[in-house]
């Protein structure tokens, strides 16, 4: 391994009311995958803000030192003139601009008179076929996969001549066989190009695949670096470094208590809201009891979302038909409210687009969704608003100074669990979680597996939506299975594997329809 590429030292990083980082120092080698690990809140994404300029020099104690050189960054521009790029959680792309115009976006392809577009799109195309990526340079982001779109923003980095790529939670919304192609990618851009990678992710099995070392991050302190070369790091090494202790059991033990059906649906079809021939949920039919976990597996694309949205008060689809149930009597759900109204819950995969109000405090967000349990003839009670904040992040763990602090600044996984107090705070009966846990830490995930079982304990209705197959086997009592808009298999627990719920899938897509039950 060749030198040090990269340093910070004493890195030190305060917003109101709480230091984000204590002295971090962080050695990062030429030609090295690096990782960067720890809890939610532990500092990894500061650190990597700090870096790339988006935190500029002089808001921030320390040094950093780039190939053997001081810099301080005054924006991300700066960093990016040296070769350092990030690509963040929440990919930066437009999605009605083209492959191409967002790809050189800030980077334009100048040539007489205005933009060369022909030589935008050709670059485009180069760059698109050095990451795998085989489409269209002038196809719409908005008209290709998550996983094509994090391609996209890695062919974005090389059309910026990258030497240190920064990715944080690169497969975060990718399924396995997309996260896998782009850790290999890293490994083959370390290979051929000696491109030096910093991987922030909370998949610790990724970590141990892709990672030469891993540096693990705690309460914003940098507590050790672990060579993952010579011998692998196990998973549960890695685990202890980042919460202090040994995690015994990844999964909360819970003893199921299964009642009546509180929730069914029936010969449920939902068409897209825009393109309304096209069948997104194929008469699907299924039923989850009060007391039971019940979860739904799929790759990308399979509908699962549309399906939990559509019954959700129908906002998502056109022409959405079928039977919806409750305790065993017919409902209909026109609106969100009505849903609400009804002792319906659903957790959004997409905490910042459509779960939160970043903008707003811990307090209002989590008391939105039933302000009239806070409020006294329309008008809110402070005091019982704040109560119910602090109870909800006292049960919850949410890490802030205050309650009163702004959501957006507040680490991921802890807007991820107000996100979670929310919904809890309206007291449904079905609650359909959708990847409650994406983007979370080991620690942090075991409490939202904590509080699902306790929903359940209560005889709560759950219905869990998740990429991350262990997570479905550790968690439900019974896995319906996706694919292509349709239900094509029900397992009990007992019989599902990782194996058993992808045979399914993938027999499903050369149009076998497979129904395995008990």
């Amino acid at each position: 391994m060749a030198g040090a590429l990269l340093e910070m030292r004493g890195i030190t990083k305060t917003f109101p009311g709480v230091k984000a980082l204590d002295n971090v120092n962080l050695t990062v080698n030429e030609g090295e995958i690096h990782a960067i690990v720890g809890e939610n809140g532990a500092g990894k994404s500061t650190l990597m803000n700090v870096l790339s300029g988006i935190h500029p020099y002089g808001s921030y104690e320390g040094e950093i030192i780039y190939d053997g050189q001081e810099c301080r960054f005054s924006s991300i521009r700066d960093s990016e003139r040296l070769g350092i790029v990030i690509i963040h959680q929440e990919l930066a792309l437009v999605p009605y601009l083209s492959i191409g115009e967002n790809m050189f976006l800030g980077n334009e392809q100048v040539g007489f008179g205005g933009i060369n577009w022909d030589l935008t799109y050709q670059k485009a195309r180069e760059h698109m076929l050095e990451v795998g990526l085989d489409e269209n340079p002038r196809t719409l982001i908005k008209d290709i996969g998550v996983g094509k779109q994090q391609l996209v923003e890695i062919a974005k980095a090389l059309a910026k001549n990258v030497r240190l790529l920064i990715l944080d939670e690169p497969t975060s919304s990718l399924n396995d066989e997309d996260s896998l192609n782009l850790l290999n990618l890293l490994k083959r851009f370390r290979a051929e190009r000696g491109i030096t990678s910093i991987m922030i992710s909370h998949k610790l099995g990724e970590i141990a695949y892709v990672a030469d070392r891993i540096t693990i991050l705690r309460d914003g302190s940098t507590i050790e670096t672990l060579d993952n070369t010579e011998s692998a790091v196990s998973e549960s090494r890695i685990i202890r470094g980042m919460v202090g202790r040994e995690m015994v059991d990844r999964f909360p033990k819970r003893e199921s208590h299964i009642g009546k059906k509180a929730l069914e649906v029936e010969n449920w079809t939902v068409y897209h809201p825009l393109y309304t021939e096209r069948r997104v949920v194929d008469n699907v039919s299924l039923n989850v009891r009060k007391g039971e976990v019940v979860g739904i597996a799929g790759l990308i694309g399979a509908g699962r979302t549309e399906l939990c949205q559509s019954v959700f008060g129908k906002v998502y689809g056109a022409k959405i038909s079928g039977t919806l149930k409750k305790d065993g009597q017919e409902i209909t759900l026109d609106s969100a409210a009505d849903a609400i109204a009804n002792g319906f819950a659903y957790i959004t995969e997409d905490r910042k687009g459509d779960g939160l109000v970043l903008s707003n405090s811990v307090t209002h967000n989590i008391t939105l969704s039933r302000l009239q349990l806070v409020s006294e003839k329309g008008v809110i009670d402070k005091d019982k608003e704040r109560h119910a904040a602090e109870d909800y992040r006292e049960k919850l763990n949410i890490r802030t100074p205050d309650v009163e602090q702004l959501v957006s600044n507040l680490s991921g996984g802890n807007q991820q669990k107000v996100l979670v107090g929310k919904w809890m705070f309206a007291q449904p009966d079905i609650m359909m979680l959708d990847e409650p846990t994406r983007g979370v830490d080991v620690g942090a995930k075991y409490e939202i597996y904590s509080i699902i079982n306790r929903l359940v304990g209560e005889g709560k209705a759950v219905l869990l939506i998740s990429s991350e197959l262990p997570e479905l086997l550790g968690m439900c009592d019974r896995i319906y299975v996706m694919a292509e808009g349709r239900i094509v298999g029900e397992l009990p627990v007992e019989q599902a594997t990782q194996v058993a719920i992808m045979d399914l899938i993938m027999q499903a897509s050369k149009g076998a329809k497979t129904t395995w039950t008990n």
